[in-house]
């Protein structure tokens, strides 16, 4: 936005989580009420919710877009000097170096390394499980944000290197690709592992586990980029210009 609709981005920032987490649970809570299930919260639980977040997270929200913008630096300190002009980009690449190809890799690779944890975490949540391996889990936690940063740089520098420099989004969507595994694996757990069924339980599953992986996207997709960021302005600060 260039710095020039900052209002709009504080807004967007405020909503970009709660406003899906609002959407799926209005709809849960409908499915709940509308077969009489214990597990639909009354009015006044969901109008409490509601008021903590009108009255503290999005104050708060616009105080610290507020704040950024008249404290915080408006430009962008590139390592090395740049040209006002944009250089084409080759639009002739090999498959393997693809946009689908890297975002099908990045969401893979670290899916692959929790996989035998996230079962686990499956029967948890959904099997009635108790979990008790907390420090494993930590472990993967840290796992999966090592993993997804590393694959995010590595990708980033074959990017780099077809000379394309349209990489602030792509490497945001490509380690938060690991979201969409996630959920995609969600499915597998409920038609093979779960036994559950009908319009109630399917309701919940996938509802909580889309805003789950929604979550997972927005967190693996800020580290990546602020990793690859952080290798930009590294790789580019040894560059010698004239």
């Amino acid at each position: 936005m260039n710095g020039k609709g900052w209002v709009r981005c504080v807004l967007f920032t405020a909503a970009l989580f709660p406003a899906p987490v609002a959407v799926v649970f209005l709809w849960v809570n409908t499915v709940a009420l509308a077969h009489g299930s214990t597990s639909a919260l009354p009015f006044s639980t969901i109008f409490t919710i509601a008021a903590l977040y009108a009255l503290i997270a999005f104050p708060l929200s616009v105080v610290g877009g507020i704040a950024a913008k008249n404290y915080a630096s408006h430009d962008f300190n590139a390592p090395t000097r740049t040209t006002k002009v944009a250089r084409e980009i080759p639009t002739e690449v090999p498959w393997y170096r693809s946009r689908f190809f890297q975002m099908v890799i990045s969401g893979f690779l670290p899916f692959s390394a929790i996989y035998i944890e996230l079962h686990y975490i499956f029967a948890s949540m959904w099997g009635h499980q108790i979990y008790t391996l907390f420090g494993i889990l930590f472990f993967a936690f840290i796992l999966l944000i090592i993993v997804t940063s590393f694959i995010s740089v590595a990708l980033l520098y074959f990017q780099l290197a077809r000379e394309d420099h349209r990489w602030w989004w792509s490497t945001f969507i490509n380690a938060g690709m690991t979201g969409l595994f996630i959920y995609a694996y969600s499915f597998f757990y409920y038609f093979h592992r779960s036994g559950m069924s009908g319009m109630l339980q399917s309701s919940f599953y996938f509802g909580y586990m889309s805003i789950v992986s929604f979550a997972f996207f927005l967190m693996l997709g800020s580290a990546g980029f602020h990793f690859s960021l952080l290798f930009v302005k590294h790789i580019y600060s040894r560059v010698k210009c004239d």
